[in-house]
């Protein structure tokens, strides 16, 4: 069976969402193209590493060309997307990998997020070994989603994901942990509830 990759190219809409409450949150990356949609699980850590890496290499590119690259500096108004997801939420798969790279000749930013996968090794250098044979496996490797967005799309996608992980549970105002809705046990209160 050969590898299932879900390319959106352009895509009508990339988006960085959640489902659940809030301490409950499942996260997710929704691409959508017409009518066809494509949602990945991940971890919210995984959310924040991706907007924020996006933004670093957007500003990247930026810089080494002197301005000229068709990136703005901050996400465009006119095409911020607040929306929810679309419904019904299927995932596809859960990532493991992430990648992005920055097509200069198309002025394209591209995200690949692949499926997690579990490998048995017997050692650390097996392990890497076997990795790295299974990312460059173009045939028979793990399910990937891959994405080709314009600047303003990636940053608008950046700002987006960012506010979803920043949505959450507001920190305690002591110990910086996240308050439930009923409070939490608060280490610098010497373990005494905190209410919200």
């Amino acid at each position: 069976m050969s590898r299932q990759v879900f390319l959106y190219d352009p895509p009508d809409r990339f988006v960085a969402g959640t489902v659940g409450l809030p301490g409950r949150r499942t996260f997710f990356l929704q691409a959508t193209a017409g009518p066809r949609v494509t949602s990945v699980a991940l971890e919210k850590t995984q959310v924040a590493a991706l907007a924020e890496r996006m933004d670093e290499l957007l500003d990247e590119v930026v810089r080494r060309s002197g301005g000229n690259a068709a990136v703005p500096a901050v996400a465009p108004t006119e095409i911020s997307d607040t929306d929810p997801l679309d419904t019904p939420v299927e995932e596809e798969f859960r990532v493991g990998t992430m990648a992005l790279a920055w097509d200069g000749e198309e002025q394209r930013m591209i995200v690949e997020a692949q499926a997690l996968v579990e490998l048995d090794a017997e050692s650390e250098e097996d392990l890497a070994e076997a990795e790295e044979r299974l990312l460059q496996d173009e045939e028979n490797g793990p399910p990937m989603l891959r994405v080709r967005l314009t600047g303003a799309q990636a940053r608008a996608f950046a700002k987006r994901a960012l506010d979803v992980v920043n949505a959450g549970r507001p920190p305690c105002p002591l110990c910086s942990l996240p308050l439930d809705p009923e409070g939490h046990v608060c280490p610098r209160q010497n373990g005494y509830r905190r209410g919200a």
